[in-house]
């Protein structure tokens, strides 16, 4: 099919805070939050968040402070965010599974002014606060629980006032210190402004096709990205979010059927997760899904998604620092297993360029960069880091991309995540998507192993699925079958479990730190 641009426009709201304002006289009693069978209607998080806004800045936070969030999903975390907009603050949102060191780094790093936290996150913040010098009050904001001496901003609610102004706040104001969910070294923070999360859900509202029967859900983490441009969307649209406590694959297409639920996001493993559940037709395929988005599908098994859940997948691209980028039409079903992720977005331009920098010719491979809105202002207190990813105006992603005459992009691999084997570039995510195939395996990640004969060979950390025990060698076999020789890996090691980003991607550092010779414990093809 002849590719088009997706289109959108110039956001017309002032800020995030003034587009709720907005929507809440429109939609008055509608649905805009759901979780756990609680509802709050556009109306309700209008007054809700008014009120809360008066009680924060009554712990002396103005416009321009920076205030960390570390709680669970549910319907605190979006009120909090929609509060902190409209005083202009800074959300700082903090992943729950830090351990102490990464706490330490992101509150010291973003110099954060006060902490809001849930009532199973709030003694680590404390535990941290004689390190953090800027850190002046941790307080409580949870619903259903409260800790003695500690303030509740829940229960302070109720006696705040109603009104709250908002009209100093623009779209160029920051809203957001988004630390990126990195695979490798600590996170570096992204400065997101209201016109970048306003600009993001109309995109996102616009590439969709969203309409006033949609429901929305939302099944990843709040401290990441993508559930705060579905609050956007649906503010937008003027329809309901239903927010799921966590991503549960056993539960997931349940939730999705009993909450009507006609169009989602969805990231990275969590189809291939929802993939080994047993068959359930009646859940599986008895549901209103119209549309579910997806960044990384696997190109073999995308109609097996599609047959399997009578609905059509389509693959999405962005990124934190650039929001919104490319799309595969909704209608575009020849696309299906190609591992295209589509045309750009309205307002984008693109480039892909060669190790020299110059701009390759259609079937060739380089690094996509990016031009347009949404996009961040830079890494906050990293003027090295934003100069090395935004050179001369356009965005350097770090992703290999290639284009065909039609117009449409494929990603091939990151530059970073590649194994060089006898001069062959070998992309990790290729071999992981492979090795994925394999009714065994649950997860895996591929990492390059120092070689003096071949440069690097290919080893894969695999995570088996629940009761499976199976010889490594089944799965060399298994990938020698899809894969040309040079990229089937040599080494296979078994892990019980991986940690992952907020984005659901397996975080390699993990698996290479402390381990000064990886073919140490790992299966070796060659010398089995």
């Amino acid at each position: 099919m002849k590719p088009d641009r997706q289109h959108s426009k110039i956001p017309r709201w002032q800020s995030v805070g003034h587009l709720l304002r907005t929507q809440a006289l429109r939609m008055g009693n509608k649905t805009l939050l759901r979780f756990e069978g609680r509802n709050l209607s556009f109306a309700r998080v209008e007054s809700q968040t008014n009120r809360l806004a008066n009680v924060i800045r009554g712990l002396g936070v103005q416009k321009g402070n920076k205030v960390a969030v570390m709680m669970p999903n549910g319907l605190e975390y979006p009120l909090c965010w929609l509060a902190l907009a409209k005083l202009g603050a800074i959300m700082i949102p903090i992943n729950i599974q830090y351990q102490a060191s990464e706490l330490e780094f992101v509150l010291n790093n973003a110099e954060a002014d006060i902490a809001i936290a849930g009532w199973k996150q709030i003694e680590a913040l404390k535990g941290l606060k004689p390190r953090c010098p800027s850190l002046r009050e941790i307080v409580l904001f949870s619903m259903d629980s409260t800790i003695s001496g500690t303030r509740n901003l829940y229960s302070e609610m109720e006696k705040a006032s109603r009104e709250c102004s908002i009209d100093s706040v623009q779209q160029d104001d920051l809203l957001n210190l988004q630390y990126t969910s990195g695979t490798t070294g600590f996170p570096k923070a992204c400065m997101l402004s209201h016109k970048y999360w306003l600009q993001l859900g109309q995109d996102m509202c616009t590439y969709a096709r969203v309409t006033a029967d949609d429901v929305d859900l939302t099944a990843q983490p709040f401290y990441y990205m993508d559930p705060q441009w579905n609050v956007v969307l649906c503010m937008i649209a003027g329809i309901p979010l239903v927010i799921l406590p966590r991503f549960s694959a056993s539960t997931f297409w349940k939730s999705v059927k009993n909450n009507r639920v006609t169009v989602f996001y969805v990231i990275a493993t969590m189809p291939v997760y929802l993939l080994k559940q047993p068959v359930n037709p009646e859940i599986e395929k008895n549901h209103r899904v119209r549309l579910v988005m997806c960044s990384g599908i696997v190109p073999q098994l995308h109609k097996t998604f599609e047959d399997r859940w009578n609905t059509p997948w389509r693959e999405v691209y962005g990124s934190t620092e650039s929001g919104g980028d490319l799309g595969v039409p909704i209608e575009d079903s020849d696309s299906v297993g190609t591992g295209t992720v589509g045309i750009p977005f309205a307002g984008k331009a693109f480039k892909i360029l060669d190790e020299t920098g110059n701009e390759v010719p259609a079937g060739g491979q380089g690094e996509l960069v990016i031009r347009g809105e949404p996009r961040m202002k830079g890494y906050y207190k990293n003027p090295q880091a934003s100069a090395e990813k935004i050179r001369n105006g356009w965005l350097h992603t770090g992703d290999l991309f290639t284009k065909d005459k039609k117009g449409f992009y494929y990603i091939v691999g990151r530059l970073k995540d590649m194994v060089r084997r006898s001069g062959e570039n070998i992309s990790a995510a290729e071999v992981e998507g492979v090795l994925c195939e394999h009714p065994a395996v649950r997860a895996a990640a591929v990492v390059p192993v120092a070689d003096e004969l071949r440069g690097e060979e290919v080893k894969a950390f695999i995570q088996l699925q629940p009761g499976e025990n199976i010889d490594p060698q089944n799965i060399i076999d298994f990938a020698g079958c899809k894969l040309a020789a040079f990229k089937v890996p040599r080494f296979i090691e078994f892990v019980d479990r991986f940690n992952m980003t907020p984005s659901e991607r397996i975080i390699k550092r993990d698996l290479l730190e402390n381990r000064t010779d990886q073919r140490q414990g790992a299966y070796d093809a060659i010398e089995k």
